[in-house]
């Protein structure tokens, strides 16, 4: 039986990954299957760079879109798929691959998931995660200090020279076809409740 397939969309630090966790636990973590396409994000050499010679890594074209879609299709149609989880800057040999099971709701979570059309047309439900951007920046510049060793001049130039640029060109103009606009602010409470609601009712 085809699952039930909800999209979690949102720009770098917006709480996408969070409101992944809380979903799952919502609708059952027995239930539920996870697929993050950041797992297909392709080799540092394969990257585009930048005018300045930085890799630029928030480009739709950093990710690996065709193997990303297969193996999208595959667990969709019902089949397991092995994935090779990925940690920023770690060394190949040191990835771990993880087997993923089909089951009765898939979440997938990912900045293009709007822009990959073969993606977003496989989505029963999909949730754009919107944030203020000072907010995003703030918890960019905590999260890639302590997990990429970045400092935060290397950090605050990512964002304003690709993070923003591409969020602007590849994800912001999705966010009316998203089926729910997540407010991750004070009143996330009664939207997460709200969400949560809405996916019971859908899924049953």
């Amino acid at each position: 039986m085809k699952p039930f397939v909800i999209g979690i969309c949102g720009g770098s630090g917006s709480g996408k990954t969070t409101l992944l966790k809380k979903l799952k636990q919502a609708l059952g973590e027995e239930e539920v299957s996870v697929f993050t396409m950041d797992n297909y994000y392709l080799p540092k050499e394969q990257q585009a760079i930048d005018k300045n010679n930085v890799v630029n890594f928030d480009l739709p074209t950093a990710l690996d879109e065709k193997k990303l879609i297969k193996d999208l299709s595959t667990l969709i149609d019902g089949e397991s798929i092995e994935v090779k989880e990925y940690f920023f800057n770690a060394p190949v040999n040191d990835t771990k691959t993880v087997l993923i099971h089909p089951k009765k709701i898939l979440i997938v979570e990912g900045l293009f998931l709007f822009h990959f059309k073969p993606v977003k047309n496989k989505l029963d439900f999909s949730i754009y995660v919107e944030v203020e951007r000072k907010h995003q920046l703030s918890r960019r510049i905590e999260r890639d200090q302590k997990t990429r060793g970045y400092t935060k001049e290397e950090i605050t130039y990512q964002w304003y020279e690709h993070v923003v640029p591409c969020f602007d060109k590849y994800i912001l103009p999705y966010k009316h076809e998203a089926t729910f606009v997540f407010q991750n602010n004070d009143a996330a409470k009664e939207g997460l409740d709200k969400l949560k609601s809405t996916l019971r009712k859908l899924i049953e």
